[in-house]
């Protein structure tokens, strides 16, 4: 649980996902589309991955849904979140709020 508010402090937008999974890229060029360079973490990439995908279990507390996107260290939630967000027109303005993006 540490280690997930840890990595979700460094930097405005955290995603966590694969690199196999088609959603995980959508969502990643979505939100670097409007300017944002959120932090990626690639669980089936990085040598701790597996580590981080039970510390995300234990601090959703139950298993998350990839990608799992993190803005200003709160779990927005998965690809269909972020793609309501975006088409309510509230993605950006959340963005914005987060200081991940300034325009």
């Amino acid at each position: 649980m540490e280690a997930v508010k840890r990595l979700t402090a460094e930097k405005p937008v955290v995603i966590f996902g694969t690199s196999t999974c088609c959603m995980c890229h959508t969502i990643k060029t979505l939100i670097s589309s409007f300017g944002a360079n959120p932090m990626v973490y690639e669980l089936d990439q990085v040598p701790n991955g597996q580590q981080l995908e039970r510390a995300l279990v234990a601090a959703l507390g139950q298993r998350p849904s990839f990608p799992a996107v993190f803005i200003d260290q709160e779990l927005v939630g998965g690809a269909n979140e972020v793609m309501s967000l975006h088409v309510k027109g509230a993605l950006v303005p959340l963005l914005k709020k987060a200081k991940a993006i300034w325009i």
